[in-house]
Formats: structure tokens, sequence, C-alpha cells
């Protein structure tokens, strides 16, 4: 679990592997509820985003990065169902804690694995990833959200979303549903590509043009001028991200 700026390197053949994070309480929360797994030794990655009242909310993060973290800590390969099921076990995890507090709490995540030259992504919530090829950015997952539904719907544009009244409203999580409700999707990857993860800390704050912008430079000058970028636009929420680049 990574909680800092963090700078990971990892060489295989024919591809190179590297990753940097950061992670910041913002301008507003007392309390940073966002984890990080940045482990590039592994290829493994992943955002969560805790919600929940009486500090209920960077534990039910902390369960979703730790089940992760014990795949990564454990001897031998992990696959697709191995992050699925460590996820199903860290819905149980906090649906557990809830029960016990008598309070709601819940965590997003997005989860990014690279194997055989191919992304496995498995998310809940509105955290994202992005994926920057040949200098332009696509989103790879969609938000499980009540914002996402009305843009959808065509009820409001995106742009609009990002200050609507429930934009903070999301319709999915690890922890709150018996049965954890995953999205997954996979795809190749190459030589150039580059991934971002993130929490609505930061997607909420800067569009796409600004974010395919500042991703145009060194990974550890990115992630800073990110940070840094949705620092200035208000940092409202905990910001956190990571970027992973393959070459």
């Amino acid at each position: 679990m990574m909680l800092f700026p963090s700078y990971r390197t990892r060489r295989s053949a024919p591809l190179t592997v590297q990753s940097v994070s950061r992670s910041h309480i913002g301008k507003v929360r007392s309390v940073n509820e966002d984890r990080l797994l940045d482990c590039a030794d592994r290829t493994l990655w992943a955002i969560a985003d805790g919600m929940g009242g009486h500090q209920l909310g960077d534990r039910a993060a902390t369960i979703v990065v730790r089940a992760l973290a014990q795949l990564v800590g454990a001897e031998g390969p992990f696959d697709s169902a191995s992050i699925a099921a460590a996820l199903d076990s860290a819905n149980g995890e906090i649906a557990a804690l809830a029960r016990d507090a008598g309070h709601i709490c819940g965590s997003t995540v997005a989860a990014l694995h690279i194997a055989d030259r191919r992304y496995t992504l498995f998310w809940a919530g509105d955290s994202r990833v992005y994926r920057l090829r040949d200098r332009k950015l696509q989103r790879l997952t969609r938000d499980h959200s009540v914002v996402q539904e009305m843009t959808d719907a065509g009820l409001i544009t995106e742009a609009q979303g990002r200050n609507h009244p429930q934009a903070n409203v999301i319709t999915r999580a690890i922890g709150i549903d018996r049965a954890v409700q995953l999205e997954s999707a996979t795809g190749s990857v190459r030589p150039g590509d580059l991934f971002l993860l993130c929490s609505d800390g930061l997607s909420a704050l800067l569009s796409d043009d600004v974010l395919c912008a500042m991703l145009g430079t060194g990974l550890d000058e990115a992630a800073s001028r990110l940070l840094n970028a949705a620092l200035d636009s208000g940092g409202r929420d905990n910001i956190s991200l990571i970027l992973v680049s393959l070459t």
C-alpha cells in the first residue's frame, strides 16, 4: 500500500513498466479516505476511495487495497479471477464492518493489471482509468454514478455534471451490496501506452483536455502537475492518482 509519492520500475522484455503515484488530502477534507496500491513489480495498481462517516471510509478503502496487496505479496502468479476473488472478499469484510459499526460504508475501486501484453480493469464507483495512446486520451471506465446515468440519457452534459448537486452519488461500491458488483474490461497494450488511475478528486476538477495536455511530460513531472492543478482548482476532495507507463 502506497500513501505517498512513489516510483517503481520493472523491466520485462520487451516492455518496461514504470509507475508513479500521488495522494493528497486536499484543501477541504479533514481525513484522506483514498488508498493506493502501486506495485509495478507485480504489474498491479489500484485506487480506492472510501465513503462513510465515523472514520469508516478510510477503513473501507484500506480493506480494498489490503486485499489486493495480499495478492502481490504472496508467492506465485495471480490472474483476473484472483483479483475478482480478492475484491469479493473485501466486499464481505466491509459489509461486516458496516454492520458492526451501525453505519453504511463502502469504497470505490479502480484496478489495473497488465500481463502478457494485455490489460485487465476492474472497477466499481467513480474512480477512473484512462489511457493515453498516440497523444489521444481515452477513458476506459464508465462511472457508476447518478450523474453518469443522466449524462448517458442526454439530460445533462459532461461539463454540467461536474457541478451537479448529485455529482458525488455513486450507484455501485465495494461493501454496499451482498454480492459485489464489479465491471471489467480488457484490451491489448503496446509500447508508448500511458495509463492514469485516479479518484474523483482529480477527474471532477480537470477536463479530459487538461488531463491530456499534462500527461505529455515526464512521468514524475506529470503526476506533480496533475496534483497541483487539482489543488489549484479548489482541492475540494481527496486527490489520488497513479500513472503507469509502458515503453
